[in-house]
């Protein structure tokens, strides 16, 4: 780092220095990168070990002053127009590949700081997202939810990460009895929760004023180059077609033989219980459901669940959820709780799309380049988890897992676009709410959160817990993070279509697409795909399929 920092002030001297300067930072952020993901994989393997929080508190303070000791790039390429870098290119044929870093600097020019302010900006970025590691240290190592008794009389312990599962079981008083014993417990944090959020979305507004943006949401969306308008068109759009997510929501009323369609109905399975999938099983359907996109990519997925990419079962202390990490310079590593459930199966199809992403592009692009934008990310987690719903519903026989499989695709689409939409709108209204001089408070959170969840399941009759739900979601805590899923989605539902119907071109162009890494604004790159994402188009097409999918369920139960 020192050496890195030697170039401050001088970056722009020659072209000699400017490539020594990104060099030397590579080799610094690659190293660091390294560190910090060894750190917090070992961190999320169980969240009750002190030596592993150490490892990663240590490491989080090593990228704060990576990041500072780097501050000073952007400010001064800012500095340096087309000309100049053309010669310098001319000079130095090397610099060439950084041409797209040069550009996006520039394009930052109005919302970039002197070089001591970026440096204090990078030094408190640790304080400024510790409201989300204060969440998930409370939420996944502190907490514990109580046991319920099971209809067959045993009793079962909820966690972060099997209460989803067990609002799918058939027994509707078992149901509701998960529901209030899980959100009584959140009732008992609720004001340390509400504290955190408060101050995340106070972290979020203040900064982007310090970088001179009018919003929290504009600055979040201008560093991928996201136009606001693609937000809003979301928004608007799922709005109005509301109504395509009523008859989900009544078709759920029916099948379950309900007069009132309650909170802890909304996960019910539609035919019954749950068929168990287990993980090889899941691998096989997962590797098998890719053959669209080419021979390569299926066999470098199956050579990645044979490598022991996937971290599988649920541990306690381990982390909630699932994600996929790595580096440049390493495998992927997935994250998973698995439950042996169709819900599971997608969760891996879904994180292995994000691991094959960072295969291709590390493939294809210099270290610069190879990350992505997390816009473009849940695109192709999506793309996997259409490809597997085609896959399952035209090689199944067994029609309880085809009825089974068609449920959880149906979810996927209500959760992904209808429920992150109204999370994205939630969120929208929360940040409002301190960019106006108002108070967020855990009632306001309740109150905002209950307008929204009323306006989109209106055939569903609320109880006074689900004004909690905000409590439990962790994706609040990373700044207009959720509306990418339902943009992901409505992408992903376009690019399957065209794969399917134009074959290997198609699936070509999706290829090149996951290949470009960074190396282009998302936009850009899903438009290599063939979608053209600042339209409402996608989002019309995927709400079009999904009412189509509600339509076959129903003429299922028929």
């Amino acid at each position: 780092m020192p050496e890195l920092e030697q170039y401050e002030g001088s970056l722009l001297e020659d072209a000699a220095t400017l490539l020594a300067a990104f060099e030397t930072q590579e080799s610094v952020l690659r190293e660091v990168s390294q560190v910090a993901t060894y750190a917090n994989l070992r961190s999320s393997e169980d969240q009750r070990v002190a030596e592993y929080q150490s490892m990663a508190t240590r490491a989080k303070s090593l990228a704060a002053e990576a990041r500072s000791a780097a501050s000073y790039f952007e400010v001064e390429l800012q500095e340096l127009d087309e000309d100049q870098f053309a010669a310098f290119v001319e000079e130095e044929p090397a610099l060439a590949a950084y041409g797209h870093v040069v550009d996006d600097a520039r394009r930052t020019r109005d919302h970039t700081r002197s070089t001591e302010v970026e440096s204090v900006l990078a030094d408190l970025s640790e304080v400024t997202g510790s409201a989300s590691e204060v969440y998930s240290m409370l939420t996944d190592a502190d907490m514990t939810f109580p046991a319920v008794e099971r209809p067959d009389g045993d009793a079962v312990e909820i966690t972060q990460n099997n209460f989803t599962t067990l609002q799918k079981r058939p027994d509707r008083a078992f149901r509701e009895r998960v529901h209030e014993a899980f959100y009584d417990r959140w009732e008992g944090v609720r004001n340390a929760v509400g504290t955190a959020l408060q101050k995340s979305v106070t972290a979020d507004v203040k900064t982007a004023r310090v970088r001179n943006y009018d919003t929290a949401r504009e600055a979040a969306l201008d560093g991928p180059n996201v136009p606001v308008s693609v937000y809003d068109s979301l928004l608007d759009t799922v709005r109005d077609n509301l109504d395509v997510l009523g008859r989900h929501a009544e078709l759920k009323r029916d099948l379950l033989g309900v007069d009132e369609l309650r909170p802890w109905d909304l996960y019910a399975s539609l035919s019954g219980e749950e068929p168990t999938v287990g993980y090889e099983e899941a691998c096989d359907h997962v590797v098998a459901a890719v053959a669209p996109l080419g021979e390569a990519y299926q066999e470098r997925m199956r050579e990645g669940l044979d490598t022991r990419w996937v971290d599988v079962y649920e541990n306690r202390g381990k982390r909630s959820g699932a994600f996929s990490s790595g580096t440049y310079d390493t495998q992927p590593f997935v994250l998973m709780n698995y439950q042996d459930d169709v819900a599971s199966m997608y969760t891996l199809a879904h994180e292995l799309g994000h691991s094959m992403h960072s295969e291709l592009a590390a493939d294809a692009q210099p270290w610069q380049y190879a990350d992505y934008d997390i816009f473009v990310a849940e695109v192709a987690s999506t793309v996997n988890e259409t490809l597997l719903t085609h896959h399952l519903l035209e090689t199944l026989d067994d029609e309880r897992l085809r009825r089974a499989v068609l449920d959880e695709y149906l979810e996927r689409f209500r959760s992904t676009l209808f429920r992150q939409t109204m999370f994205a709108d939630f969120e929208l209204a929360i940040h409002e709410v301190v960019e106006s001089g108002g108070a967020l408070t855990p009632d306001r959170f309740g109150e905002l959160y209950r307008e929204r969840k009323t306006d989109f399941y209106e055939p569903m009759v609320a109880d006074e817990r689900i004004e909690r739900e905000w409590m439990r979601i962790p994706h609040f805590y990373y700044n207009y993070y959720v509306y990418q899923y339902a943009t992901g989605i409505s992408a992903a539902t376009a690019i399957v279509e065209r794969v399917r119907e134009a074959g290997e071109p198609a699936a070509a162009d999706y290829r090149a697409a996951l290949e470009l890494g960074g190396s282009e604004y998302p936009v850009d790159v899903l438009a290599r795909a063939g979608v053209d994402v600042t339209t409402p188009e996608p989002v019309e097409s995927a709400v079009a399929v999904y009412d189509d999918l509600v339509a076959e369920r129903r003429s299922l139960a028929a």
